[in-house]
């Protein structure tokens, strides 16, 4: 397996690998009225830490969807172990293999960044109900920064582009996306200290090399803590 961050996060199965992790996705959840009639869209679920916690806590009728095999796999073997009725798909975010209009909310959790963003958000739009709503947790560029800067970042984190805010807003504004609330997320790396509220789904026999990754991770967090930020992205038809 190539040593990379995704590949990392599937290794390990790090539940809540998103920027401010499950407190934030409590956070951000608690603001939206869903019931046992909201059908939601977990897009690149992961683990499925979120998955669950919408079924659990909302009685929702959640799809979780993934393209990393392994994840999918512990996703389900999450769902299982909580006894929770949660439907998994395989396949990708610039494809989504539902119908139109098949979703009242769809979650995207720090990963819209690592598709082909011009294919990706049409196809949230798509799935999505009349007055549906995106709930976006996005890696962006807080500053310009140098070509060698650039690369460091796109190159390790596997992602196509980082985009500022303004780039962001002009994405999900082209599809048609009405109302538009953005609320800047405040990290705070440390090496020394790891979210308390990630989950891990070791696989066995890690190579040492992804632990390096890891490190790797935290070290660019820390280095470049005033260019790398975050947003969430509330979008509503």
């Amino acid at each position: 397996m190539e040593s990379t961050y995704l590949n990392c996060l599937a290794l390990f199965g790090v539940g809540g690998a998103h920027p401010g992790g499950l407190n934030l996705t409590r956070r951000m959840l608690s603001k939206e009225k869903m019931d046992a009639s909201t059908k939601v869209l977990d897009v690149g679920c992961g683990t499925g830490q979120t998955s669950a916690l919408i079924s659990k806590q909302y009685q929702c009728q959640v799809t979780a969807l993934d393209y990393n095999k392994m994840m999918l796999e512990k996703a389900k073997k999450r769902f299982q172990s909580m006894n929770l009725q949660i439907e998994t798909q395989y396949g990708t975010a610039e494809n989504l293999p539902f119908k139109n209009g098949s979703f009242d909310l769809l979650l995207s959790e720090s990963v819209t960044a690592f598709t082909d963003i011009s294919k990706t958000i049409p196809e949230y739009k798509r799935v999505l109900k009349p007055n549906g709503v995106l709930l976006a947790i996005e890696m962006m560029r807080e500053t310009d920064i140098s070509e060698k800067q650039m690369k460091e970042i796109l190159d390790f984190y596997g992602v196509r582009q980082l985009l500022s805010e303004q780039e962001w807003l002009a994405h999900f504004e082209k599809v048609g996306f009405e109302k538009i609330e953005v609320e800047k997320v405040e990290l705070h790396p440390d090496i020394q200290k790891m979210d308390v509220s990630n989950d891990y789904s070791l696989s066995k026999d890690i190579d040492p090399s992804f632990y390096k990754i890891f490190e790797k991770h935290h070290h660019l967090s820390i280095l470049y803590k005033d260019i790398l930020g975050c947003r969430i992205f509330r979008c509503s038809l």
